[in-house]
């Protein structure tokens, strides 16, 4: 059998590369969150990418997350592929997209933006959102022949930087829904709430869709040996065309690096790309690498100890996802009280992550320590959840 195919209970069966791949972004993507909710460089906004004021190695905790998010949205087009090939209709993959769409952009206003500030007028519209809302196109565009969607894909991908120059202020709604197409902007509604578009979909539809047409790959009749070497030379390529392109400052890309104070830092500039919205460098910069690791992943089985426990976050990422916010916080206040503050000296009215007074934060070091803390703890419950969903048939254990 496949090592990487790991068949259970009748027809369900898991692909245990991809759980692997998504297990590791989840947990590099936790230590984002605890440098967010507990460095001090975060407490008074400074940025981590900010050659002014950041080091290396903070620079580099932010920049190696920078993988989780477009990994994420492209194996989750890979998992849809792979859910409607089990035995499914278009229109019943397109009802499940639809409203799994319609449930995550509801989770995402209404769970996961107050459980990061827990202000209830900002509203921010991040990477849940940009799934939710890619899902909801993907609902339809799943109708069209397999090479129309990829090609649409790969235009989607290749060619959104071309409307990087297009900047719509006013009127207010087209500016409103070209910024949720293509334009990261901050709206006040009133003077109550406040809009933040973080992640515009555009070019995250466009990662889905390759990651849909590359669940073709999984279907039983490709040969494992075939797989890996498409993938390894796609994600090599990806790595190819990024540095070709990144060196010469040709296109996809907004920010062009330039030469800076020491050789680390021009490195650190080289590698800087633009996530708000995701540029093609950046995306053949993480993707190419996370295309890599899912080639070298067929061989491993999953029933070593390591491995078997990073595949336990990937099998529930929706449930690690809506838990982990709320643990980091948890931990930041045990810590905020335990060096004698009280519950009066935490603020809830800024626009920061978190509820921590202004300079109140951490060292990385410990910001590392509650990240490992973080993925420890989360592991039983998430092992308890994996165990659930593979035990038991009901329809709403899909949608989390």
């Amino acid at each position: 059998m496949n090592p990487s195919i790991n068949i259970k209970h009748g027809n369900t069966q898991r692909i245990q590369s991809i759980d692997l791949l998504r297990g590791i972004v989840m947990i590099i993507m936790a230590l984002d969150h605890c440098r967010d909710l507990l460095h001090y460089g975060s407490s008074i906004d400074q940025d981590p990418l900010d050659f002014n004021t950041t080091t290396p190695f903070l620079f580099f905790s932010r920049w190696i997350t920078h993988f989780c998010a477009p990994t994420f949205v492209f194996l989750s087009g890979t998992g849809i592929f792979l859910y409607g090939s089990k035995s499914r209709t278009k229109k019943q993959v397109a009802k499940f997209l639809f409203t799994r769409g319609l449930w995550l952009l509801f989770i995402e206003i209404f769970l996961i933006d107050p459980s990061w500030n827990f202000i209830f007028s900002e509203f921010y519209l991040q990477v849940i959102w940009a799934i939710g809302i890619s899902m909801i196109i993907l609902s339809a565009l799943q109708f069209l022949p397999y090479t129309v969607l990829l090609i649409t894909g790969i235009i989607i991908v290749c060619g959104h930087n071309l409307l990087d120059k297009i900047v719509i202020d006013e009127p207010f709604w087209p500016s409103v829904i070209w910024s949720m197409i293509h334009q990261d902007h901050t709206y006040q509604l009133n003077d109550h709430f406040l809009l933040i578009i973080h992640y515009p979909f555009l070019p995250w539809l466009g990662l889905m869709i390759l990651g849909y047409c590359i669940g073709k790959l999984y279907l039983p009749q490709t040969q494992q040996a075939y797989r890996r070497k498409f993938l390894f030379g796609s994600g090599a390529a990806a790595i190819v065309l990024f540095i070709i392109f990144r060196t010469w400052n040709l296109y996809g890309e907004m920010h062009n690096w330039t030469q800076q104070k020491t050789g680390i830092f021009t490195l650190l500039d080289f590698v800087k790309t633009t996530k708000y919205p995701p540029s093609l460098l950046f995306m053949l910069m993480t993707i190419g690498p996370a295309l890599i690791t899912l080639s070298f992943a067929e061989n491993i089985t999953g029933t070593g100890w390591f491995s078997s426990k990073i595949l336990v976050f990937g099998k529930v990422p929706f449930f690690y996802y809506i838990l982990h916010v709320p643990l980091i916080h948890i931990i930041a206040w045990i810590l905020f009280f335990a060096g004698g503050h009280h519950w009066s000296d935490l603020d809830f009215s800024h626009h920061r992550d978190g509820s921590m007074p202004y300079g109140s934060g951490h060292s990385l070091f410990v910001v590392y320590l509650v990240w490992i803390s973080v993925i420890i703890i989360l592991y039983f419950p998430c092992r308890w959840y994996a165990k659930y969903k593979a035990t038991h048939k009901n329809w709403w254990l899909s949608y989390v």
